[in-house]
Parts: C-alpha cells; structure tokens; sequence
C-alpha cells in the first residue's frame, strides 16, 4: 500500500488505541475510550464494507434467552453462571437503549414467545413444569415474574396449545441501530477505516506492531472486538458459528407480532412491518455451520421453508424475498471472554449469539480493562 505522508500523519501516527472489529463490541469500546481518555487519537479498523460478522446481520432480537435455552444453560453452568449472564445481558439492553434511544434503534417492545412443536411434547413439559422455578430465580432481577403460559392466538399449526411468554422481550431495527452506532463514534472524532484486515501484530513491550497486508503502524494498545472471528487469537476459545437468516416478501393482514423463539432457540422468527424474518437451524449440521464463510445450505434452507409454510404461516400464500448469514462467537462456556492477551493486546468475544443484548456492556468491559 502506497500512502501519502497526509494519510501516515492523520490516520497512523500516534495511535493510542486500535480496535480491531467495527460492530457493537469494537463502537462502544472506541465510545467508552473515548470518554475515558478525551485527548486519545482511537482508530477502529474494519475488515468488511460494513461490519462483518454479525453486527449488522443479526434478526434484530433485544432478548436475553427463552425458556428452554435458560434450562438448557442450566445443564451446563451453575445457577449463579446462569443469572449472572441473564443480568449481564439485560443491563446491556438497558445500556444499549440508554445509548442510542429507543426511537433511533426502532425498539418495540412486543414482547417475546417460545412455541413448542408437537414433537417436542417432552420439551414442553419440562418448560411448563420449571416455569415458576426460573420466575423465582429470575424476581430478584426482574421484580416481577418473567414467563408465563398462554394460548396460542396467532394461528400456528403443528405445535402445542399452549405459548410461553416473556413481556421483557422486545425487537430493534438492527440496520438503525448499526448506522446510529457508526454516527455517534464519527461525531466523537474516532477513525473508522473500512475492509483493512489485520494479517499480524506483535507486542513490542512499549506498542504494539499491527500489520495490515504489505503495511504496518504501530498503535500503544490494541482491542479485538471480532466475535466469530476470534478462535486465533483465543486459542480456540472461540468457535465460529453461522446463522442462516431468510425474510418474506411483505404479507397482507399479517396478524403476528413480537419476537419468537422455538427449539431451545435454535430457530427464531419475527415480524419486520408486513414481512416475517426467520433464522436458525444451524443445529441441523453443526459441523458444516462452524464455518467464518458466509453462506447457505440446502438442509438449513429447506427447514426455514418447511417451518414458514406448515408451522408459521400455514395456509398463506408467501414469497422469500431475501437470504443472508451471520457469524457467530460461541465456545463450551457462555461467558464471554474479556481479557488481556498480553501487555498491550486485549480481546473483548465470544458473545455467544447474545451479541445485541452483551455487545454494549462487553465493549464497555472491554475499554475498562485499560
């Protein structure tokens, strides 16, 4: 790369922070140096044309985890891990809306639903029985109860009669909220260059080399906010996991509101206005979904379109209007992993799908540890 003394002055001279990764994690982290340390020259480096990974590709979920998942966790953790995490992502929805505003990120608050298909009779059950079990270890949190039973009144066919509903839940506009994010770190004088991948970089004791392709600089700290793309420089600790997502075409008289959650959330759809998003089914083949490639496979498409037509929208006429994928950062714990990797090199990851719930408070985490 051939660059003007201009372009090695204003952007790669006397760098105090780089954050490598421009979605949720990488902007609150640069916003929160940013109020730490006023005077800082903060570069944030992209390596996508927008944020790549799952910033501005998730379904736009402001939860904090169905019913079956928080049972599912619990098979895994301890209770405390447990609550500990719920806490962590709903203050992190808290600080997210705090951040932007609700009108700015779109937020409604139509509350979330888990429906359980006919198969999964025994699921069902052991939802409905742990149900005030979870609502009593989540009050002190909550102050009130978070699940509760009601009848299906949206239609679906080929699942049970009864839905399990969470009034805490809600749906954003992740496009809004991704542009509102980039706006506000632009007004806060922090650089942010788009498709630079960093190749390597070493800690020098005193700063940190970074290498971008045939380029270098040198930057006296460096955070990595890259999520799925982590498993290297965690040392495996990180797993890429893509999440194939479709959206209809609009849908006359759509009669379904809110966020829904199905198969220990495995599978999740909402409405977008008139269209229904649905994403999921990456537990269909987890070896092929542990991937950092973008795209879609037939096993998972073809779930998405038989849950659509004999599940969620039986009876109606649809049309798919659009496909794409995510990646995820999941790992054998939920925790997510905010550390320092070595004197001047720190990583904030792993967000475990959770991204738009922990994404603020893990950027913010991530900055503190400075």
């Amino acid at each position: 790369m051939e660059l003007s003394y201009w372009e090695l002055k204003n952007w790669f001279t006397n760098i105090d922070y780089t954050i490598v990764g421009s979605g949720i994690v990488g902007l609150h982290a640069a916003l929160r140096l940013r109020e730490r340390f006023p005077g800082a020259k903060i570069l944030v480096l992209e390596k996508g044309m927008l944020p790549q990974g799952a910033s501005t590709k998730n379904a736009g979920f402001a939860c904090f985890g169905s019913l079956s998942e928080i049972l599912e966790d619990l098979k895994t953790h301890s209770e405390e891990d447990v609550i500990n995490l719920i806490e962590k992502r709903w203050k992190g929805l808290q600080l997210l809306r705090k951040s932007l505003g609700d009108s700015a990120i779109d937020f409604k608050p139509y509350g979330g639903y888990e429906l359980f298909l006919k198969e999964d009779e025994s699921g069902f059950n052991e939802c409905i029985s742990k149900l005030p079990f979870i609502n009593e270890i989540l009050k002190p949190l909550f102050k009130s109860d978070v699940f509760s039973k009601e009848v299906d009144r949206f239609g679906f066919e080929n699942i049970e009669e009864y839905l399990i509903f969470n009034p805490f839940e809600a749906q954003i506009d992740t496009g809004n909220m991704m542009q509102e994010l980039l706006k506000k770190a632009i007004s806060e004088n922090i650089l942010i260059l788009n498709q630079q991948t960093v190749t390597s970089y070493a800690d020098l004791g005193n700063q940190v080399e970074i290498v971008l392709n045939n380029f270098s600089f040198k930057s006296q700290k460096i955070l990595f906010a890259t999520n799925g793309f982590a498993n290297s420089i965690t040392k495996g600790a990180v797993q890429p996991a893509r999440a194939q997502v479709l959206i209809t075409e609009p849908i006359q008289n759509l009669d379904i509101k809110g966020t829904f959650h199905l198969d220990r959330g495995y599978y999740y759809f909402r409405n977008v206005g008139d269209r229904i998003l649905l994403g999921g089914g990456r537990n269909l083949d987890f070896e092929t979904e542990n991937t950092i490639e973008f795209g879609q496979t037939k096993i998972v498409q073809n779930k998405l379109e038989d849950l659509l037509k004999n599940v969620i929208l039986p009876n109606q006429d649809f049309q798919i209007a659009h496909r794409w994928s995510g990646i995820m950062g999941i790992g054998n714990s939920k925790n997510p992993v905010v550390t320092q990797l070595s004197e001047n090199v720190f990583c904030g990851v792993r967000l475990g799908g959770m991204g738009v719930a922990i994404g603020s408070l893990i950027g913010t985490e991530l900055a503190d540890l400075i």
